[in-house]
């Protein structure tokens, strides 16, 4: 497709954050799977949910606008979750709360792309009068902050002060 307006671009990154949100579900469960801390994981679990949740809505609004939800797929995040697997899953750790800092670390990178795509997409709504699009994905948009803000507290309260000590 040739991006020739603002709606073309829309369509074209809602289309990108729907793939990025679906590599990223997968990898947040295989962190999920890795993590040692009751409350890591239990915070690992609620993201993939509230991934899916974002996917879902970002679905509804690519039909909506007579796209197909599949039409991109993100880089960006392939490489985000290459180094999730790598650092977080894949990687020989001696001590479970140094993993479990990693984790955090990779899964917040790719929460932070989530937050700029949600951002992007809402402005570009707006911008397009678009509101109930903007209202979505506003809505993703502090899902998604809240989740990371939960990660912070975990590594700061619990995560990091133990690997800290490894």
């Amino acid at each position: 497709m040739t991006i020739s307006t603002l709606k073309d671009l829309y369509v074209d990154q809602l289309q990108d954050l729907y793939s990025a949100n679906r590599q990223a579900v997968k990898a947040t469960r295989e962190l999920h799977e890795a993590a040692h801390s009751a409350e890591l994981r239990k915070a690992l679990s609620a993201g993939a949910e509230g991934i899916e949740e974002g996917m879902s809505e970002i679905k509804r609004l690519i039909e909506g606008h007579d796209a197909n939800p599949r039409g991109e797929h993100c880089r960006g995040m392939e490489g985000l979750v290459a180094e999730a697997r790598a650092h977080g899953v894949e990687a020989d750790f001696s001590d479970e709360d140094v993993r479990d800092a990693s984790i955090i670390a990779q899964y917040q990178r790719m929460t932070h792309y989530g937050i700029s795509g949600y951002g992007t997409l809402a402005a570009f709504a707006r911008k397009l009068g678009l509101e109930e699009d903007a209202g979505v994905l506003a809505r993703c948009l502090e899902d998604t902050r809240g989740g990371d803000k939960k990660m912070t507290a975990i590594a700061s309260g619990e995560v990091n002060p133990a690997a800290a000590e490894a």
